[in-house]
């Protein structure tokens, strides 16, 4: 695909804006950075090392030689993420605590499908059906990785390959090599912008909810009479307790609750139950007119 069409298809910023970049030396952050560049930004490269594998070492030096041969600046970001259990959602924090913010990734249209479908496969609602739609720090979800991919060597670029994104240990990557193609031969055709498709339709009807329930938002846990929530629609209760419901473990990462923790939740705003327990060791009951959260801090061990 030529420049100009991926540039199109590219929700980069205007030319001339500041930018920093998440660059890791596979494929797709090479394909941000040369897209980036060909769309007039001023950018800095970020790579995070965070010496998990051998050649890790190699990446970063890959990463400062290609900000060498583009003209643009490089930080290599020194993180250390021990092994362990819960190793890749550690490595995202440390991650996102090391790039600057709103620095942009990589991800293309292939992602977002794959993410979806990971989100399906967990069970979810509007919220999981339209990950990534509208922000900002990814402005590649119009581009197909197999077009970046092309573009990249069809500018003489190296890459760096991660075996990880290989090993059937890890699910998505069973989605990707797996799932995803097994879809495409039962539609008879490519599923990911189908999958894209039913993102952005998710997303524009996520933004309508929000702004209908806008004021709910705002209002806390224990600021709405219980006779209050039980006149309100299922949908509007059901959404305004997944929000209050909502747990960030101390890696950053959100958790709203299940379907099953928000019928319990509901059943306690109607009076069938006194309390319910809910994941992270926590307790929602009714307490006079209002509803009352306990929590503990949580560890790893409580969510896996």
């Amino acid at each position: 695909m030529e420049t100009a069409r991926l540039l199109e298809a590219c929700a980069f910023p205007p030319a001339g804006t500041a930018v920093a970049l998440a660059v890791s030396g596979g494929p797709d952050s090479v394909g941000l950075a040369l897209l980036a560049l060909e769309a007039g930004l001023a950018a800095t490269l970020h790579h995070v090392d965070h010496h998990a594998r051998p050649e890790s070492r190699v990446d970063a030096a890959f990463v400062r030689a290609l900000g060498a041969r583009l003209g643009t600046d490089v930080v290599v970001h020194d993180v250390s993420v021990p092994p362990g259990a819960n190793f890749e959602a550690r490595a995202r924090a440390a991650r996102r605590g090391a790039l600057p913010a709103g620095a942009l990734t990589g991800h293309t249209m292939d992602d977002l499908a794959e993410t979806v479908l990971l989100n399906a496969l967990r069970g979810t609602g509007l919220d999981g059906l339209s990950p990534m739609v509208g922000d900002a720090t990814k402005p590649l979800l119009g581009v197909r990785r197999a077009a970046l991919a092309a573009y990249v060597a069809g500018r003489g670029v190296g890459v760096r390959h991660d075996p990880t994104n290989a090993d059937p240990r890890y699910r998505r990557n069973r989605v990707r090599h797996e799932v995803l193609p097994l879809l495409d031969a039962v539609a008879e055709r490519d599923v990911v912008p189908l999958l894209a498709r039913l993102a952005r339709l998710a997303a524009a009807e996520r933004r309508w909810l929000d702004e209908l329930a806008g004021a709910d938002r705002g209002r806390a846990l224990v600021e709405v009479e219980v006779g209050e929530l039980r006149a309100w629609p299922r949908a509007r209760l059901a959404r305004w307790l997944r929000g209050c419901l909502t747990r960030v473990d101390e890696l950053g990462e959100a958790h709203p609750p299940s379907e099953a923790e928000v019928d319990r939740a509901i059943a306690v705003v109607e009076g069938l139950v006194v309390a319910t327990e809910l994941s992270g060791g926590r307790r929602l009951s009714r307490r006079a007119r209002h509803l009352a959260l306990e929590e503990r801090s949580t560890t790893l061990a409580d969510h896996g």
